[in-house]
């Protein structure tokens, strides 16, 4: 399907922006018709989101459904949005997320009209993320996405909501910086033209020092957003005293922009400095792999479980990254994508549980499958997906980042294994305590899950298991972006080499 002319991406970024204008005029009692607009707005971002799966051109590996406008000519700013293979996936990953955070908080009534509009607004935010292709631009974006989530968490959220709030704040506010001050340079050594991404990429002249600087630079900016060991503290906070989507919307699209950053910034611009650092990386990335398994392990509270597990599941999205190989890229893309339905579901489930037993304590449940078999039997589905069963979605990123990083660096995807056996010890145990044995503690209050629930857990059940037998579509999309991106830092380590031989 060709779109032509036609601004799709500008499209995706200004329906939830109309209906955060139309929630604002909407009476603050009208608690229904706030739902149904908040609703209506992502739905109808979904179904547009969609006309991209549809017109990509499969096979291309440059940027699709390009937009450029002059924004701030003096200093050569510009309105310009694109995707490829490795954004693509990531933007339909927000648009279906959010109807599904609507109904998940559909009985909202605590300053409902602020609760949807900050939800609403971050998705616009997010979408522009994905899609900027101005430095600049980029930087706005990902400073922006910050205000409406510092609410969600600050305003909605539990006890230590302001603590939590604050504290991811200013560590993304301050990653965000130190990523101002590279663009900058950036900007200048490009010649003080352009912020633009491709212009800065082939005009952006960097000794090996530089590279060095800058790419430390993004990086901090990017670790954090993963987040990669030891800048990870944040993440536990933010998501125990989050409210549940906001839990969700942080675990299933917020932190693969960190990933994402990765890829579409720090190998591009800087191939030496990736290949010079990339074992001081890996090592983080395996470090967070089995770090984050191990305090998951030792946690009372499931919803901090989940959260540790983030931290080890996205040490393989870094790890397949900085193999610098391709299989082992793609596979990090695609299991961003994973993660995104896997934790997002697993935070949901714990959401909709808390609701009824108005406890997250591990050993304050007992016999949860015989009270709520629905529940239960889903609940298993999502950790199974969560610790790569083969069949399911997890297996299919995982697999081939750890066959690619063997490869490159076969140190580290040997130690990374064993972050997948740990992953199936404490999930499986911590469904062991809660869901068996007699119905007995918090558990008799539990209920089993409301049409409206199912149909929120639904999609994302049956994408793992389509994902997980057929990863074809989402592979044929993604290789050839990540092939040369991967290509450009292994050709510009070649002529390094040929550099210092003929000197």
């Amino acid at each position: 399907m060709d779109l032509g002319d036609f601004p799709i991406l500008t499209v995706l970024i200004l329906i939830p922006v109309a209906t955060v204008l139309a929630i604002a005029v909407l009476p603050a009692t009208d608690r229904r018709a706030i739902r149904v607009a908040a609703l209506g707005g992502t739905v109808i971002t979904f179904v547009a989101s969609l006309l991209l799966l549809v017109g990509f051109e499969v096979g291309e590996a440059g940027f699709q459904f390009g937009e450029t406008r002059t924004w701030i000519p003096d200093y050569g700013v510009t309105y310009r949005l694109g995707l490829d293979g490795v954004s693509l996936f990531l933007v339909l990953l927000t648009t279906l997320f959010m109807p599904l955070a609507v109904l998940a908080a559909w009985e909202q009534e605590d300053r409902a009209k602020g609760f949807f509009a900050a939800l609403i607004g971050l998705e616009a935010a997010l979408i522009g993320v994905f899609v900027a292709l101005d430095l600049l631009l980029f930087y706005v974006f990902f400073e922006i996405m910050l205000v409406p989530m510092y609410g969600l968490i600050g305003i909605w959220g539990s006890e230590q909501r302001r603590y939590a709030a604050i504290k991811f704040f200013m560590f993304t506010l301050v990653g965000g910086l130190f990523m101002l001050v590279g663009i900058l340079y950036l900007y200048f050594a490009a010649g003080a033209e352009s912020f633009d991404y491709t212009f800065v990429l082939e005009n952006a002249a960097l000794t090996g020092s530089a590279q060095l600087l800058l790419f430390g630079a993004f990086f901090i900016a990017f670790a954090i957003k993963v987040p990669l060991f030891p800048v990870h503290t944040w993440l536990p906070d933010a998501h125990t005293e989050a409210p549940t989507v906001g839990s969700v919307i942080l675990a299933a699209v917020m932190l693969k922009i960190g990933g994402y950053g990765f890829l579409r910034y720090s190998l591009p611009y800087f191939p030496q400095a990736t290949q010079d650092l990339a074992p001081a990386v890996l090592t983080l990335a395996v470090i967070g792999v089995l770090y984050g398994a191990l305090v998951a392990a030792m946690q009372r509270d499931v919803k901090r479980l989940v959260a540790y597990s983030s931290v080890s599941h996205l040490g393989f999205v870094v790890l397949g990254t900085f193999a610098i190989e391709t299989t082992a890229a793609a596979g990090s893309v695609v299991q961003m994508i994973n993660h995104g339905l896997s934790t997002g579901a697993l935070f949901l489930l714990v959401g909709f549980m808390y609701e009824r037993t108005h406890s997250r304590a591990i050993s304050a449940h007992s016999g949860l499958l015989k009270a709520a078999p629905v529940f239960g039997g889903l609940f298993l589905f999502v950790t199974m997906s969560s610790i790569a069963l083969p069949g399911l979605n997890g297996f299919v990123g995982e697999f081939p980042i750890l066959l690619g990083s063997f490869r490159t660096v076969p140190w580290a995807a040997g130690l990374a294994v064993f972050g997948v056996i740990f992953a199936a010890l404490y999930l499986l145990w911590a469904y062991q305590r809660m869901f068996h044995g007699p119905v007995e503690g918090r558990a008799n209050t539990m209920t089993d899950l409301v049409p409206r629930e199912l149909l929120v857990i639904a999609p994302l059940i049956v994408l793992m298991l389509v994902i997980g037998l057929y990863p074809k579509p989402l592979y044929d999309r993604v290789n050839p972006s990540v092939e040369q991106i991967v290509s450009g830092v292994q050709d510009a380590t070649v002529a390094d080499i040929d550099e210092q031989d003929q000197s």
